[in-house]
């Protein structure tokens, strides 16, 4: 079972249809979006529905939820209101209907697998987890949370960290996942990123290795995307951001 998992387009087209060029060729079982189709820049409407018409699950990150609580007012507002001023009528109702989590369990062998998605933790779509986060309060986050994997975007700065989890006698391993951002990569690059998580019969809790991540960098026209914040209402320092990657 190849699983990809994308999320943080931030209405970035040249960066999603590249990402999509990529994972076409992976030729996935599964696909998922865990969220932040929208802000920041000009195409959330195409990004939207591009999504929409190829059926993938998707969740809502903290900017796709915010669409639903700006008043017509803010929204008129210059600056960077205007990335959701942009959203039609139809778009924004697909915003408003998405879940929060998507939640996959895998039965192999004696193990039960579970896989959360999540935008920024189980408990927020605005928390970050970050990869120093402390051991003890992140296996607070898996127990609470009931997964042996947790994927999550947010931070826009992906990493693959195993966590050992030794509760009530037993070694199991917990695999945190960020899956990077393809729109807006905050890692110090301009390269969008995504994730592949491979499940085959071997895959076991009980195997800290056994688990196959690959997290996904590719290159795409910046300057197309930064140049077409440059030429509308939007700052300018938006573009500056999608060329150095922070």
């Amino acid at each position: 079972m190849k699983i990809v998992l994308f999320s943080d387009i931030h209405a970035n087209l040249p960066a999603f249809e590249k990402a999509l060029n990529l994972i076409d060729q992976l030729q996935p079982d599964a696909i998922y979006c865990l969220g932040d189709l929208v802000g920041y820049h000009v195409w959330p409407n195409e990004v939207i529905n591009e999504i929409r018409k190829r059926g993938i699950p998707t969740i809502a990150g903290n900017h796709d939820a915010k669409v639903k609580k700006l008043s017509d007012a803010q929204l008129a507002e210059p600056g960077k209101n205007y990335a959701y001023s942009l959203i039609g009528t139809d778009e924004k109702k697909y915003l408003a209907t998405l879940p929060a989590h998507i939640r996959v369990e895998y039965q192999l062998n004696n193990d039960l697998l579970t896989l959360l998605g999540v935008h920024g933790s189980p408990d927020s779509n605005d928390e970050y987890l970050l990869q120093d986060k402390d051991e003890t309060a992140f296996l607070e986050v898996f127990r609470k949370s009931n997964a042996n994997i947790l994927c999550f975007g947010h931070s826009h700065k992906p990493y693959h960290r195993v966590l050992t989890d030794q509760a009530e006698g037993q070694t199991r391993y917990k695999h945190a996942i960020n899956i990077g951002s393809i729109g807006k990569p905050k890692d110090g690059t301009p390269n969008g990123c995504f994730a592949v998580i491979t499940i085959t019969e071997n895959t076991s809790v009980n195997d800290a290795d056994s688990l196959q991540v690959e997290l996904i960098h590719f290159e795409y026209d910046v300057e197309k995307a930064a140049k077409a914040i440059e030429d509308s209402p939007l700052s300018n320092e938006f573009a500056d951001m999608l060329r150095k990657g922070y």
